[in-house]
């Protein structure tokens, strides 16, 4: 995360009075995606650690112990299934909510989702909304 990223969300909790102290993962390939994610959650206070691919999602979740995982499904290499399977197949993340996120929303697509462990399932375009709400429903802290 850049220093910018760090003092926004320094920042927003200062400014809005509320520290949420969680931790959400966004892995896509596209980086608007990722920008665009971060600075709706990052606007709220969360903190927001991304990552381009599943290989550094995995990663990243060791060092960052995120409280949500948002996952694409269609990345290179390690798509968003196997990522999802990775992620809850170990006893340390296996109950981190995992949130597919992705442009595909046919039936099949959302009950492979279920089969590798995924909480939820959020079609691209998401809204503020959606988004901010998927964080509501899977929040602990």
């Amino acid at each position: 995360m850049s220093q910018e990223t760090s003092n926004t969300i320094e920042d927003n909790k200062q400014s809005s009075g509320r520290s949420k102290n969680l931790v959400v993962l966004i892995v896509d390939d596209s980086a608007t995606i990722r920008r665009s994610a971060e600075t709706m959650l990052a606007n709220e206070g969360y903190e927001v650690v991304c990552a381009e691919n599943g290989f550094e999602a995995l990663s990243k979740i060791t060092r960052h112990h995120p409280d949500l995982i948002f996952v694409d499904i269609m990345m290179p290499r390690l798509d968003g299934y196997q990522t999802c399977a990775i992620i809850k197949n170990n006893n340390e993340f296996r109950d981190t909510p995992v949130v597919m996120l992705t442009s595909k929303d046919g039936l099949f697509d959302k009950a492979r989702g279920r089969v590798v462990g995924s909480d939820q399932y959020l079609t691209k375009p998401f809204t503020r909304e959606e988004l901010l709400g998927a964080v509501k429903q899977h929040a602990t802290a």
